[in-house]
């Protein structure tokens, strides 16, 4: 069966593009969101999110614990923030190889913003039996492509929750 390369979902949430992706562009603060992401340092210059910066992210899946290299690749604020994983290990990402890009648009919509996440399967070396069988295993069952899909709702419904709150919090 072949695989499915890429998965997105979208959201309509109660702040400009700007804020948005103010916040969706900084990795240390992606674990308020992600249900796997446990936030992430970067490495030099940490001034802003800019192509070419690179971070490691702290990840939790289970008792699962790892730590990915990523570089990001696009950074325009308020239109698109994006970036690859290329290494992944326990505690420090020593494995190198594409693994996944992640990327976050924002589209202005009649006095808020439409954020949609991509995740696309990077892995394109591996054949697709073998791809599907280790998804299946460090999924419990699913493939990456119907987990990430989870993974992208729950991470955009709490996205709009945690600013739609700020944005309640600094009118009163």
């Amino acid at each position: 069966m072949p695989r499915t390369m890429s998965v997105a979902d979208s959201i309509v949430i109660a702040a400009t593009p700007a804020r948005i992706y103010e916040q969706l562009s900084d990795p240390t603060a992606m674990g308020r969101w992600s249900p796997e992401n446990r936030g992430a340092t970067v490495h030099g210059d940490r001034r802003g999110a800019y192509v070419g910066m690179v971070f490691d992210g702290r990840n939790k899946r289970g008792a699962a614990r790892w730590t990915t290299r990523c570089t990001v690749t696009a950074a325009e604020p308020g239109e698109r923030f994006a970036f690859r994983v290329h290494a992944i290990g326990i505690r420090r990402p020593v494995l190198p190889g594409p693994i996944a890009t992640w990327e976050y648009r924002f589209e202005a919509v009649d006095g808020a913003t439409l954020v949609t996440e991509t995740w696309t399967d990077d892995r394109r070396r591996w054949p697709d039996f073998l791809a599907n069988a280790f998804d299946r295993v460090a999924t419990g069952g699913k493939t990456f492509a119907q987990f990430q899909g989870g993974n992208i709702r729950t991470t955009l419904k709490r996205l709009k929750a945690a600013l739609e709150a700020d944005a309640r919090d600094a009118e009163s």
